[in-house]
């Protein structure tokens, strides 16, 4: 198998699982220009052959320069991002037809449930072209199905951030009293980390917690990020009195010190979409609450496994918020190991890139 690797860009947390494909399959890679705030990863960590195109969008839409001709490249695989939004990829997808010899596999989100008649439609020819679909989560897998996709096009691929070395961290953590220290309490401790903006609703995690002391539930809040809404977040805070009770720690780029904060942690929190931060927390052990409408969430909520790995509440809904915590706090204080080695689990045996590699491997080798 010669395999060809055509991604927007390369993110720097995609790191682990290009460098896996780079050194198990012998992939070779070609990437758009970074188009985004997002860190890209250092190229130089790969061996194969790494090529960069330019993308040029028009408004939603948007074409990789010189992609679709790649069909004609001594290659006999191609993996794809599966963006819909693509141009470059339609056009290789349908000039693909013309060469049966070659495979084309796309890589993406799939359908979340939000889709309507014509992005369904859509999606069945995207789809339609290609040999086959690696998918993030089950949920969606399922939906496409429901949709009138093949079922055997479709496997769930997970996500993942960099495995091993999370793990080396994690072999290495101990308890401390980081947080009694700061807050000098020993009351549960909610932390978030990532990026602090307003997609991810950190307002409600305020007004849930000022609910919850209003009736003697004490909580604190660690914020382990920085962004455009901390000065509003800061704001709420001293309006509610609340100055004791939350830390804004900022950005940390240290992965040991946000092992630290999050294996520490009781309950790691967002309200909005959570993203890769499940993968993050559940890493280090802590259990994590989201929204419950997953039409709108990333994919990666599935991690979270209901009275396992965490919880949900009503999406928008502060008092549903703030009984999912107090909830959570009541059924699982005394089994916090039980919940560590649970979240654990969960990660090592799906969301990691060797379990992905394992996938990826099982479809394009056959």
């Amino acid at each position: 198998m010669k395999l060809l690797l055509i991604y927007r860009f390369a993110p720097h947390y995609r790191s682990a699982i290009f460098q896996l494909m780079d050194r198990v399959l012998g992939c070779d890679f070609v990437f758009g220009e970074k188009s985004s705030n997002i860190r890209t990863m250092d190229y130089a960590t790969l061996t194969h052959k790494v090529s960069i195109v330019r993308n040029v969008f028009f408004g939603h839409c948007y074409v990789q320069k010189g992609v679709s001709g790649l069909i004609r490249a001594d290659y006999d695989t191609y993996l794809m991002l599966g963006d819909i939004r693509c141009l470059s990829i339609w056009l290789f997808l349908f000039r693909s037809l013309f060469h049966p010899r070659k495979r084309v596999y796309l890589w993406g989100h799939g359908w979340l449930g939000k889709e309507g008649v014509v992005k369904r439609m859509l999606g069945r020819l995207f789809y339609g072209m290609c040999d086959g679909v690696f998918i993030y989560n089950e949920r969606s897998r399922q939906l496409m199905i429901k949709g009138g996709i093949p079922e055997r096009k479709l496997t769930t691929i997970y996500n993942s951030l960099d495995y091993d070395a999370q793990l080396a961290i994690r072999e290495s953590l101990l308890s401390s009293d980081i947080y009694r220290n700061h807050f000098g309490n020993g009351n549960p401790t909610i932390v978030f980390i990532g990026r602090l903006t307003a997609v991810k609703r950190l307002d409600m995690l305020l007004d849930a917690v000022s609910v919850l002391s209003e009736k003697g539930a004490y909580c604190n809040i660690v914020f382990v990020g920085d962004g455009v809404m901390r000065l509003e977040l800061e704001e709420k805070v001293r309006q509610k009195g609340m100055e004791r009770q939350v830390w804004f720690y900022g950005a940390c780029y240290d992965e040991k010190t946000n092992a630290e904060l999050i294996y520490n942690a009781d309950l790691c929190v967002s309200p909005g979409n959570i993203g890769l931060t499940a993968m993050h927390v559940l890493m280090f052990g802590c259990p994590a609450v989201t929204n419950d409408d997953f039409n709108h969430q990333m994919p990666e909520f599935e991690a979270i496994k209901e009275g396992q790995t965490g919880t949900f509440f009503k999406d928008g809904d502060v008092q549903s918020l703030a009984d999912s915590i107090a909830g959570w706090f009541a059924r699982h204080a005394e089994e916090r190991e039980a919940v560590r080695q649970a979240c654990y689990k969960e990660i090592d045996e799906k969301w990691n890139p060797h379990h992905q590699i394992r996938i990826l491997k099982s479809v394009l080798e056959k």
